[in-house]
């Protein structure tokens, strides 16, 4: 398994993960499971996505909490948290660290789920801050316009740590999840996302663009997408293999199966440069069942993904 998806079951909020394992949690607590506990000393910190306990000193994050809990090795337990049946549903705890900005902090709800109007002013007007613009323009040499219709916005929190937001929209506009990355090289957490973000297919608007003929480049993660559409091509991009759920695979379906797509005459064509290694490879093979038509392009041995290839100053046949 590879670094970035242990990343990203780290990322999973803890609160989620314990309810999937069976634990009530209430007001961040829960009967402490590894010993003989009457009242709720185990505690979960949303800001960190941690857990402990203040009575046997259990503490530790996602995968600590799986490995503990069903008495598995790490490997075993990354690949429990990363079954599909298992992630995280919505309506449960859901605090991915710290909501957006902390004015977003006040006005989320701790019990409720996803309240987009809530995000949308922060999209209105994006604003990028100077470390946002070096990040993306010097960077990732990204194209103004489409910095413009990703609707990228950036913030600081009180400490001063810089923060570049990204909307995620459904299909119909309609703001879903908001997914904040920390611009500091090398900072933890990379990511955070407020509670009951849908952070899963980004750039969906962009299906109602496409025109018969066109093609389809699917991409893994933001980053990756931002770049394609940046070499002039309509792009999607979807979570890991380990995070594609089933809702994200109902909607390529659909896609596979609208008028324009597949194989039908004058229909779009689907794309993919899988990143160079083999959980970019597993991702192909779980979309070819989904997409058969999909068009697999190799990267080459120097680019690990397509934001390198990007910026070596490649662009897609």
């Amino acid at each position: 398994m590879e670094k970035y998806e242990i990343e990203k079951l780290r990322s999973l909020p803890i609160e989620g993960v314990a309810q999937r394992l069976g634990l009530t949690v209430k007001g961040h607590k829960a009967l402490c499971p590894f010993h003989a506990d009457s009242h709720p000393s185990l505690s979960f910190c949303v800001r960190r996505n941690t857990f402990r306990c203040f009575v046997c000193d259990a503490h530790g994050g996602t995968i600590d909490l799986v490995m503990r809990y069903l008495n598995k090795g790490f490997l075993e337990a990354c690949t429990w948290l990363g079954a599909p049946s298992n992630l995280p549903q919505r309506g449960e705890a859901s605090n991915y660290s710290k909501p957006a900005s902390e004015e977003v902090s006040k006005a989320s709800p701790t019990g409720g789920g996803w309240k987009g109007a809530r995000f949308e002013k922060y999209f209105e007007r994006p604003f990028l801050n100077e470390e946002a613009r070096k990040f993306l323009f010097e960077e990732r040499r990204l194209d103004e316009r489409v910095v413009r219709w990703c609707r990228l916005t950036s913030w600081k929190d009180r400490r001063g740590v810089p923060w570049l937001q990204t909307p995620y929209y459904s299909r119909e506009g309609r703001l879903v999840g908001v997914q904040n990355r920390n611009l500091v090289r090398g900072g933890l957490p990379r990511f955070r996302f407020p509670q009951g973000a849908q952070c899963s297919i980004y750039n969906l608007p962009v299906l109602n663009l496409l025109n018969p003929g066109d093609e389809l480049w699917i991409t893994e993660g933001c980053s990756d997408c931002w770049a394609m559409l940046s070499a002039g091509h309509k792009a999607i991009a979807i979570p890991s293999a380990t995070l594609l759920t089933k809702k994200d695979i109902e909607l390529l379906k659909s896609l596979e199966s609208s008028p324009y797509g597949g194989e039908l005459e004058g229909g779009f064509s689907f794309h993919m440069f899988p990143d160079r290694d083999a959980p970019g490879e597993r991702l192909f093979i779980l979309l070819k069942q989904v997409l058969p038509n999909l068009v697999h392009h190799q990267l080459p041995p120097d680019c690990k993904d397509f934001s390198e290839y990007y910026l070596k100053g490649k662009k897609p046949p």
